[in-house]
């Protein structure tokens, strides 16, 4: 269903604001550089600290840009099931191809709330829900048991996991199917993820190389795996740079070291990355040539 690069795109602000002109130039620079699919107000995108008429108006200019060529998988997570709802909804209205919805960070449910949480958005809407895994930062964690009965909803298409456990991705083909789609959430692990069946991933790194991970995602489905693993020795100090201080700073730093139009700004509790990331980042885009 999904599958290759998709950037989970950062929400450019100025001066405290949504930038619209920045996301709009974003968003068509993305689909012109090979992006195969497109993520606004995830939490790369700052969704925690963005206003609701904010994640609304991302959602809506992003699938304007795009305007069908690619889908656009928008954000809809919340610890507040309540407040999913609204935003999936509000998703589907707009013309969304489908949702990603994270599991809920703070409240620490357990597995069979999780279960209900995100039956609950599914019965919601009509268009496929992408589950989203990230336990160091959300602190649960959906077990296999969970996500076999998540995966019996009609609507449960697949999966963003970014627990660095690869295993996942051959107990979820075994448990739930191949057609299961599995999409990897951590850009370093991304070659791995494929080998054990995945079919894409759910990029920080694409936001400021879009080009070299469509490259290395279309490498790793054509089955040329010295041309994959070439691209990821190129790509990987870059993946560990984006790291190197709370996300989405590093990521967004890059993006104003590489574009004009963007800027790093964050917003609160986030704040600018520290010195070391910058040199950490500068090094990796010189070392993708993207300086």
């Amino acid at each position: 269903m999904f599958s290759g690069s998709i950037p989970a795109l950062v929400t450019p602000f100025r001066d405290g604001s949504f930038d619209e002109p920045a996301f709009r130039r974003l968003v068509e620079w993305q689909i012109e550089n090979g992006s195969s699919a497109l993520v606004p107000c995830g939490t790369t995108g700052e969704s925690p600290t963005i206003s609701y008429e904010e994640h609304m108006r991302i959602t809506d200019v992003c699938i304007e840009v795009a305007a069908g060529r690619v889908p656009v998988i928008a954000g809809a997570g919340s610890n507040s099931t309540t407040e999913a709802v609204m935003l999936a909804r509000h998703a589907e209205e707009a013309g969304a191809d489908a949702v990603l919805v994270v599991t809920p960070y703070y409240n620490k449910p357990n597995q069979e709330g999780l279960f209900q949480h995100f039956r609950h958005i599914h019965d919601a809407i009509g268009i496929p829900v992408v589950l989203y895994n990230i336990p160091g930062r959300s602190i649960v964690d959906l077990s296999l048991e969970t996500m076999v009965r998540l995966a019996d909803l009609p609507r449960i298409a697949g999966i963003k996991d970014a627990t660095g456990d690869i295993g996942r991705v051959s107990d979820y083909r075994r448990a739930i199917g191949e057609d299961f789609c599995q999409l990897s959430g951590n850009d370093e692990s991304a070659l791995a993820h494929f080998a054990h069946g995945g079919v894409g991933c759910i990029s920080v790194t694409a936001n400021v190389a879009p080009r070299l991970c469509a490259d290395f995602q279309a490498a790793c489905a054509s089955g040329d795996m010295t041309a994959a693993r070439a691209l990821n020795d190129k790509l990987h100090p870059l993946h560990r740079a984006m790291f190197t201080d709370c996300s989405p700073g590093p990521v967004k730093y890059a993006m104003s070291r590489v574009l004009d139009w963007m800027v790093p700004e964050v917003r609160l509790p986030v704040v600018a990355c520290n010195d070391k990331a910058r040199d950490a980042v500068d090094a990796a885009l010189e070392h993708a040539g993207l300086l």
